[in-house]
């Protein structure tokens, strides 16, 4: 810009020089004077040219920063697009599946729920009729389990879980020995379990000792096993050495 200025002022001063040479003073002044506006003139509007050029260079210089950036985010959005639009068809086939799984379960619900049915059925009869150790707890048990199955804020899964545990107890008993007090129609007794081959018990002051019969279902007097299930309650209650003990069984029908 300097350069051109610096041009146009010899252009102006060779045109000042011309008019001064070639006519009269007063018309050299008026000549000089509209020739210099002129000049001025046309050096302001090459300045707002440059300005105007300048300033578009600037927004054309935005514009394009701003349509790089509009790109940049077209690209993104149609990559988050693909990778969305994925994700959704993944869940869609898992909520497909999980409609099948659905309907399995209601199919296994009608099947198991009948079954579990049965499978308390045959656990109340079998403590009723098994011998009667820890009566009151086990029956409690039972009942529990059938009010259970009665409700619907217990799962399916929860009901056979509780079931399942209930029968391993039981099968427990059969394995293991056991003392423990409770009554005898008004005795306190010591009750000695083995297994379930034998329920026996003792008066907590001795002097009375019986078993089970289940033949006859009710309780048998027997001082003979006094010494014992004396032993058979120390072993019991972890206060000797595990030994053997002498118990009274249910002696064998012969069939006919």
């Amino acid at each position: 810009m300097k350069v051109r200025r610096s041009t146009m002022s010899l252009a102006l001063a060779g045109a000042i020089a011309a008019f001064l040479s070639a006519a009269p003073a007063s018309t050299q002044t008026a000549k000089v004077t509209t020739v210099i506006n002129e000049q001025v003139k046309t050096e302001e509007a090459a300045r707002a040219s440059q300005k105007r050029v300048e300033q578009l260079d600037e927004e054309t210089t935005k514009m394009l920063a701003d349509y790089r950036q509009m790109l940049a985010e077209a690209t993104s959005l149609k990559s988050y697009n693909a990778q969305f639009g994925a994700q959704v068809k993944s869940q869609e086939e898992q909520i497909q599946e999980m409609t099948q799984q659905l309907g399995q379960i209601e199919t296994t619900s009608r099947e198991v729920l009948p079954m579990m049915d049965k499978m308390l059925t045959t656990l109340d009869q079998f403590v009723t009729l098994d011998v009667p150790f820890l009566i009151e707890e086990r029956t409690n048990r039972v009942a529990q389990l059938k009010d259970m199955m009665t409700r619907a804020d217990v799962s399916t899964s929860e009901k056979y879980r509780r079931i399942v545990e209930a029968y391993q107890i039981e099968m427990e008993y059969g394995r293991t020995i056991e003392a423990y007090q409770g009554k005898v129609g008004e005795k306190t007794v010591d009750f000695l379990r083995a297994g379930r081959v034998s329920l026996m018990y003792q008066t907590l002051d001795g002097k009375e000792t019986g078993y089970w019969d289940a033949n006859d279902k009710s309780w048998k007097q027997d001082s003979d096993y006094t010494d014992a299930i004396r032993a058979g309650l120390k072993v019991a209650k972890k206060q000797a050495a595990p030994d053997f003990v002498t118990v009274a069984i249910r002696a064998p029908k012969e069939i006919s």
